[in-house]
This record gives structure tokens, C-alpha cells and sequence, in this order.
């Protein structure tokens, strides 16, 4: 059982939507919600004016944009995108240790440029629209929990602050990375919603118990004819 703010700062609200409805329901949520994430979708068209949009709501803001690349390309657009002031950035695992540790560089460069708090750094394992077999269709044979811990381990032991899993693979990576680790999960619902394009999923407090850091949930709030009551109810689970 998590305490009220505790429960506030483990849930990420994302904004896959468009700057209007965005900015909506950032000043809906400003006092209730601790976190919004920012993806592609939404960073590719505003650029970094939406992060600062956010943080003067008083929101912490992940920004998702899975960077995986080349190394060299890798660090500067870690860098800059770190430069933007997010909180947390996110790229993927299965760029290489070299990747990673590119990616490292790149925040840790910003953070001097900016002269501010480094942004963290998660790392994609296995999408939580993924199953084993859409991982083998793809052509990798081992399963499903094997690739998401060999990537979890490469990409920490390189720099990462942590990983991106679903809530299926939290315990087992809470257990491997050590209670230092940032264990974000997508693919939570609360229960009796719609899992939409996920297949791997929890509920919030079980996502938590099994040893999650913090959570995205998406549609459940932001689709939601209340979108502070949802937060609340969220909330509310965490806390009892």
C-alpha cells in the first residue's frame, strides 16, 4: 500500500493526443496528476514547447520517444531531447550496449549544458503490444521473459536508470535490477477496462505489488468522462 502522494507519483498519465486536448487535460489534472507522458505523436508536432507546457502546470513530464539509432546519432538526439527539460526519456534496448551507453552521454552532456537535474534514462525491452508470437515473427526464438531480462540487464549494465516492461515481467526485474532500478510499465488498467492494443496488462495495484516504479495508463483516464475522477480512482486503489 502505497501513501497518497506516493500514489500520485507512481502514475503516469499519457497524452497520446493532440496539443489542444493535451493542454486540456493537463490543467484538468494540474494538483491531481504528478506525471504526464509525452510521445512521439504528440512531441513530433510541438516539439519541446509541450514539455515546458506541462512542467508549468507543475507536471514531471516522461518523454517517450523510444530513440534507437546509430550511436553517435543516438547521443545527440538524447541530448537534445534531454535539453528540453523532460524528466525521463526513453529509448530502446535493442540498440546495443554501445547505444546505451551513447544515450548516457548524451544526458549527462545536457544536464551540464542546462546546468539542471539530469534526465533519466529507461530503455524499451519487449513492447507491451507484443506477444511471443509477434517476438517471433520477428525472428527472436527465446522467450518471451528470457529477452526481456537479457535486454534489462545490457541496457542497465550500459546506463540505463531502468527499463520499460509490462507489469508481467516487474517482479522477475525488480528481483534482477535491484530496488534502485526505474521499472516503468505501460499496459495497465484499471479493472474492467478495455485493453485496447495491449497484450500484456495488470491492474495498477498489482502492477505496483509486483514491483513497478511507475505506471502509464492512457485511455482509462484520459477518455474517461472525468478524467480527475479516474486519476482519483487510481489513486484511490493504490492507497488501500
Amino acid at each position: 500500500m502505497l501513501s497518497e502522494n506516493e500514489a500520485r507519483d507512481a502514475v503516469i498519465v499519457a497524452l497520446d493526443c493532440d496539443h489542444d486536448r493535451a493542454i486540456e487535460l493537463a490543467d484538468a489534472l494540474s494538483g491531481i496528476a504528478s506525471w504526464v507522458k509525452v510521445g512521439m505523436m504528440l512531441f513530433f508536432r510541438e516539439g519541446p514547447s509541450i514539455v515546458h507546457a506541462m512542467q508549468e502546470r507543475g507536471l514531471s513530464v516522461f518523454l517517450d520517444l523510444k530513440v534507437f539509432d546509430i550511436p553517435f546519432q543516438v547521443r545527440g538526439a538524447v541530448e537534445s531531447a534531454s535539453l528540453s527539460g523532460a524528466d525521463i526519456l526513453s529509448i530502446h534496448a535493442l540498440g546495443s550496449s554501445a547505444m546505451v551507453a551513447a544515450a548516457r552521454e548524451g544526458v549527462e552532456a545536457a544536464a551540464k549544458g542546462r546546468g539542471g537535474k539530469r534526465t533519466q534514462l529507461v530503455s524499451i525491452s519487449v513492447l507491451t503490444s507484443m506477444d511471443q508470437s509477434l517476438l517471433e515473427e520477428i525472428g527472436i526464438e527465446r522467450p518471451l521473459e528470457e529477452e526481456v531480462a537479457r535486454l534489462a540487464s545490457l541496457a542497465v549494465g550500459a546506463g540505463s536508470d531502468g527499463i520499460v516492461c509490462s507489469p508481467q515481467e516487474a517482479a522477475e526485474m525488480r528481483t534482477l535490477l535491484g530496488p534502485e532500478a526505474l521499472i516503468v510499465t505501460p499496459g495497465v488498467r484499471p479493472a474492467g477496462a478495455v485493453a485496447g492494443d495491449q497484450r500484456r496488462i495488470a491492474t495498477p495495484a498489482a502492477a505496483i505489488a509486483a514491483g513497478a516504479s511507475k505506471l502509464v495508463v492512457g485511455r482509462p483516464i484520459t477518455q474517461a468522462g472525468d478524467p480527475a475522477a479516474a486519476m482519483e480512482a487510481i489513486v484511490g486503489e493504490l492507497c488501500h
